[in-house]
């Protein structure tokens, strides 16, 4: 799981919080962590893979969107595969292990693991966050007619830029001057702990009001497109809303432990003693979700793949082809197809008024296409039989 009690638990000096959940049934703890995070990891990969019967189909250039959903499923895959190292390390070598309690300790691989392992995990479900919050900016401005496949560019700027300077900020301020010598107090491990949590908040406050004003224009877009709104229409538009409504939903259930457990923390923390027989329930609340936690932040990788694409199937088809892949968005060619040329004799000004009416067709089908990739349900077939993509 992603916690910033994992870079805490580095420092010789740690905090009697942190010590409390890290030396908790470590061994009960990190086969948790591995059975998750295994069983996350071969569904996620299962769920990418192209499966037969799927009939191939010429496809454009993937979306700015259906490439940002597959960088999600990467981060969750990489987060999974440095929990299962991290974790299998921490079983399999415990006196190795031992020595990054050791103060004054001559080894420095020990503790250079605990860093380092901790750093990957955090740096690349932070990377995680920050696409999320991308993917929802990307569908609001698509559908405002604002983004682009460039624009891609941008956010691998600022997602990976964000997520490297916080990481790295926030690790610096927390061992200060040096691993050997962390200074102690609440005050010297809060940078920290922001640096961590500011790009999950994000997500929980922000998303869900991109995702609500999206799911707006999207109605708007709909109504405009033929000067009503029929029950494909609506029907279309409900999709749209319930697809946004599962990707916040995994959020919520696979994160919502880490604020709980670390809100505990921060309390105990802030007690004199936290072994007092007054806290017993809140030290029991503290190590129930941190078990939690080592269920659910692994398994959000395979629930995403559930909310971006449903379910795909189990029968894999690896052979070698030119195919479409779950993650790529509808083709809107059936505007194109349907759409015939103006006669030569028509006036030139009836002429651009509708190529531009074709234009504008276009680009609202493929504002709403990104909405429905990997749909392979019956909501698809309404999709795919919408006025949105029968073209004037």
């Amino acid at each position: 799981m992603a916690s910033p009690r994992l870079e805490t638990y580095c420092c010789p000096n740690r905090d009697a919080a942190t010590q409390l959940v890290m030396n908790f049934q470590p061994e009960v703890f990190c086969g948790v962590c591995i059975g998750s995070a295994s069983i996350s990891l071969l569904l996620t990969i299962l769920q990418l893979l192209p499966k037969k019967g799927q009939s191939p189909r010429k496809m454009p250039k993937a979306s700015s969107s259906s490439t940002i959903l597959l960088l999600i499923s990467i981060c969750d895959i990489l987060g999974g595969l440095g929990m299962i190292f991290r974790s299998s390390v921490w079983l399999g070598f415990p006196s190795f292990i031992a020595n990054i309690s050791v103060a004054n300790g001559t080894d420095v691989w020990p503790s250079a693991f605990c860093v380092g392992s901790a750093m990957w995990i955090q740096l690349v479900y932070s990377a995680g966050f920050w696409w999320l919050f991308c993917y929802a900016v990307d569908s609001y401005l698509v559908v405002r007619r604002s983004a682009g496949l460039s624009t891609i560019v941008l956010y691998h700027m600022m997602t990976w830029g964000l997520a490297v300077m916080l990481c790295v900020e926030g690790i610096a301020l927390l061992y200060y001057p040096s691993l050997s010598s962390c200074e102690n107090g609440l005050e010297h491990a809060i940078p920290h702990y922001i640096t961590t949590y500011a790009p999950l908040l994000l997500v929980l406050v922000v998303n869900p009001i991109l995702f609500r004003r999206t799911v707006s224009a999207v109605a708007s877009l709909l109504k405009g497109r033929q000067g009503i709104y029929t029950e494909n229409e609506r029907r279309l538009g409900t999709e749209i809303q319930l697809r946004f409504f599962k990707i916040m939903l995994v959020f919520i259930i696979c994160w919502s432990s880490n604020i709980i457990n670390e809100s505990l923390l921060f309390y105990l923390e802030m007690q004199p003693d936290i072994n007092e027989m007054p806290l017993k329930n809140i030290r029991s609340a503290a190590l129930i979700t941190w078990i939690i936690m080592g269920v659910l932040n692994p398994m959000q990788g395979f629930l995403f793949t559930l909310a971006f694409y449903g379910w795909t199937g189990w029968k894999v088809d690896l052979k070698w082809r030119k195919r479409e892949i779950p993650w790529e968005s509808m083709s809107s060619s059936t505007v194109g197809e349907n759409t015939y040329p103006s006669p030569v004799n028509y006036q030139s000004n009836i002429h651009d008024s509708k190529k531009i009416s074709t234009t504008d067709s276009q680009q609202t089908d493929e504002a709403i296409s990104m909405f429905s990739e990997g749909n392979t349900s019956g909501e698809d077939r309404l999709i795919r039989t919408s006025p949105i993509y029968q073209g004037w």
